[in-house]
Parts: C-alpha cells; structure tokens; sequence
C-alpha cells in the first residue's frame, strides 16, 4: 500500500469518531487530533503518513468534535470499541498513541483506558484549566465549554512508556507542570514553539523514527534521534536555566 485507503469510520457517537486505515503488520497506532485550524468543523485526521507507514501498520484516527480534552463521557467507550474492532480482525502485538496539544492530552488520557505501549505526546498540556494551569490562555475558548472535567490535568501511564516533547519558547510553563514518573520522558526543544514542533520533526524527518524506536522499546535510540532534531532531557533543560 503507497497510498491511504478510503478511512472507514468504525465509531461514531456523539461528538467522538474514529476511524482506520487497514495494515499488514502486528502494530496499532491511534492518533489523536488536535482542535485543528476550524472551529465548525470536524478535526482532521493527523500524523497519517506516520502512524499508517504505508500500510504496514494498522492505524485508528480519533477526533473529537466538542474539543473536550478527553472529558467527553463516551470518550474511552470509543476508544476501547475502535480498538476491539479492530483486534477481533486483526492479530495485534503492540499499540501506541500519538497526539499533538489536545490530541496529546487524549493520548496521556488513552493510556488509562486501554493497555498502551507507547505514548508520544507532542505539546501536551498540562492542563488547561485556570485553577491549575492560570497563565494558560491559548484554548480560552475551548476550554469555557468543556463538560464536568473528569481529566483536569494530564495523567502519568498505567502501564508503558511515554515521551513528552515541548517547545520551550511557549511551553514550557505547561511542561515544568508535569511532576517526574519513572514511566515519562520529557524533551525539550530549546528554539521551538508550540505550534513549530511537530512540523520541525516532519521536516528533520524525525517522527518516523520517533515511533520506530519507541514501539521497540528502544529508549536510548529515541532519545538520540530527538538530540538530533535539537531535543534535551528536562534534566539537561532546567541545569541549563
């Protein structure tokens, strides 16, 4: 497979989707969309091209219409119907999540809903909630509609692994907010912004190689690969302050 099939919305209700793309091998990769460019629409699918690999991995695309930040009441009922969906067709050995600022935070949330082995969250928010993030402003809009928060801040994985990668131009108030957890990695990428960061790693083409080395659990590698687009430990980070 060169190119995306058809996406074929396997859940639909409410105001959450998902839809997949088939694959050939072992691997499930559930990307979470972000609030995307327009607010009367539907968020887009994001990170196709790495989360299906031309067909050799299987692959589920969330959007969540209310911009709810995972708070959304059908949120892991979707979540935990896509993906049994797709295991009663296909054998899986491993799933990963990817997001990007609210998909992030869906993707931290995902890991409480399902059995993830990965998680890479791109300018994930601590929170967006003034009594625990107040100098957050960017998603004012969004977040005066959010539902009762049943995630007011970014949970730490069950189980697995997840890396944080922030831009420290704009956030890494929201970063320095996340406590350390023997199962997270943050990289912080001194000259990026928020918005900058992933289309910085699609263009050193990093991501890829991101999601290859963390499915294999490869810790040492990802982080080389994320040195190399320019990435440094929180640890490194905050000596360096």
């Amino acid at each position: 497979m060169s190119a995306p099939a058809p996406f074929q919305r396997v859940w639909d209700a409410g105001p959450v989707a998902v839809d997949y793309l088939p694959g050939t091998g072992r691997d499930l990769v559930i990307s979470f969309a972000s609030v995307g460019h327009d607010p009367h629409q539907r968020p887009s699918p994001e990170f196709v091209g790495t989360a299906w690999d031309q067909g050799a991995r299987h692959a589920l695309f969330v959007s969540d219409e209310s911009r709810s930040w995972a708070n959304d009441p059908g949120f892991e009922a979707a979540l935990s119907g896509a993906v049994g969906w797709v295991t009663s067709r296909a054998e899986i050995e491993r799933i990963a999540a990817i997001g990007l600022s609210m998909g992030a935070f869906s993707a931290l949330v995902a890991a409480h809903a399902l059995a993830l082995d990965l998680v890479l969250a791109f300018g994930p928010q601590y929170s967006v909630l003034p009594e625990h993030a107040p100098e957050e402003t960017r998603w004012a809009e969004w977040c005066a509609r959010l539902p009762a928060p049943r995630w007011p801040v970014a949970p730490a994985p069950c189980a697995g692994h997840a890396y944080l990668f922030h831009g420290a131009k704009d956030d890494w108030a929201q970063a320095a907010r996340f406590a350390p957890h023997p199962r997270v990695d943050q990289v912080i990428f001194t000259d990026q912004s928020h918005s900058g960061l992933v289309p910085h790693l699609k263009a050193r083409g990093a991501l890829a190689g991101l999601l290859e080395a963390g499915l294999a659990g490869d810790r040492r590698r990802l982080l080389r690969i994320a040195g190399s687009a320019g990435g440094i430990t929180r640890k490194r980070f905050e000596a360096a302050q």
